[in-house]
């Protein structure tokens, strides 16, 4: 199985700052359309196609992969992500929260493992490796953050 988990701060010295909100505003435009928020051609599609008052479903093509995924949004706290299809099985979570400074702070957290792979096998230890380096979840939440920036200063957010 894979388990990582990252947190970085929401509002850093020298960025914009950033509410609740509008960092929740991210999160969720995120899931509805992850296309907004990874570098461009990774994510080629992505697609609500079911929707209801607890959960919605997309269908997406991402790193040439096409996913499913049961996303469950708790409002201005955290986003969920299932991996019904594709290559990964289980749950990847998005939360925000203050620490005990009062700061606002947003965390990666997953535990998954690869379909069809042996459990603590090569191919899960390199996905393990790639989450855990610089260039895993730590860097994507950075990106999220950089990109909600980027869209309040278009006034799309």
């Amino acid at each position: 199985m894979i388990y990582s988990t990252a947190t970085v701060q929401v509002n850093p010295e020298g960025e914009t700052k950033l509410t609740r909100e509008q960092v929740w505003k991210g999160l969720e435009l995120k899931a509805r359309d992850a296309r907004l928020f990874l570098p461009p051609g990774l994510c080629t599609r992505c697609d609500v196609v079911e929707e209801s008052a607890v959960h919605f479903v997309r269908e997406a093509t991402i790193a040439a992969f096409d996913i499913r995924e049961i996303i469950t949004l708790e409002s201005q706290s955290k986003v969920t992500f299932f991996q019904a299809t594709g290559p990964r099985e289980g749950a990847i979570i998005n939360e925000l929260f203050e620490d005990e400074a009062g700061a606002l702070q947003l965390k990666f957290y997953c535990y998954l493992g690869l379909r069809g792979k042996e459990p603590d096998g090569p191919e899960e230890r390199a996905e393990q490796a790639q989450f855990d380096s610089d260039k895993g979840y730590k860097s994507a939440l950075l990106s999220t953050l950089k990109r909600t920036r980027e869209l309040l200063a278009e006034g799309r957010l």
